[in-house]
């Protein structure tokens, strides 16, 4: 049996992937929940075999999560299910140590698939997310300047995007405010915008995020 923990914040969704979990008698969903810390707390508490992590979750990020939760737990295996495809958010997450990565376009059948795939030790990407993968190692392929963050980063920039402020930033990552101003300047640097609106901008034009 494979026990599973859904991460998602939104309700419909969540109830969703049961019932498709549910039609599979070697998979049992042991647990769900709705922001990242509650993932977190969840994953110490139930133990899953697998985690299906959201990104877009109050409080931290999946991406903070999957960090999290694997640095704790590294024997638990990850598959993110997410309305982003675009990079760099699909090498990023890969590189902390999730297992899989699908997009909430693919069927029942591959999230199923997928399930059981990364519970073997095997990863597991779809087929969107593999050819974006693909497609930006090709030589000359074109960059955006979000893959030049770090994963802390990025996970700073994520916050600043939905109006966080240091303080609170500070307390979720368990960092000073000092420290978030230092990777909120760097970000800035990097990215050549000068506030949160204009980072805004940015990342909706490079496709890292899809909407406001």
């Amino acid at each position: 049996m494979i026990n599973v923990l859904i991460v998602d914040d939104h309700d419909l969704m969540r109830i969703g992937l049961q019932g498709i979990l549910g039609q599979d008698d070697r998979i049992k969903v042991v647990g769900e929940a709705a922001s990242g810390e509650d993932a977190v707390r969840l994953s110490r508490q139930l133990k899953p075999d697998v985690v299906l992590m959201d990104l877009g979750l109050p409080g931290i990020s999946g991406l903070e999560s999957t960090e999290r939760i694997l640095k704790a737990q590294p024997q638990i295996r990850i598959v993110v299910l997410t309305a982003h495809s675009e990079p760099p958010l699909p090498a990023r997450l890969l590189d902390s140590g999730a297992s899989g990565y699908l997009t909430k376009a693919c069927n029942a059948d591959e999230l199923v698939e997928a399930v059981h795939a990364v519970s073997r030790g095997e990863r597991y990407i779809g087929a969107n997310i593999s050819q974006q993968l693909a497609l930006s190692l090709l030589p000359g392929a074109s960059k955006t300047p979000f893959q030049e963050l770090t994963a802390r980063e990025l996970e700073v920039a994520l916050m600043l995007m939905q109006g966080m402020k240091a303080r609170v930033i500070g307390e979720t990552l368990s960092i000073s405010p000092k420290t978030v101003a230092t990777y909120k300047y760097r970000v800035y640097e990097k990215i050549d915008v000068r506030n949160e609106v204009e980072l805004l901008r940015a990342a909706l034009r490079h496709g890292v995020v899809t909407d406001v």
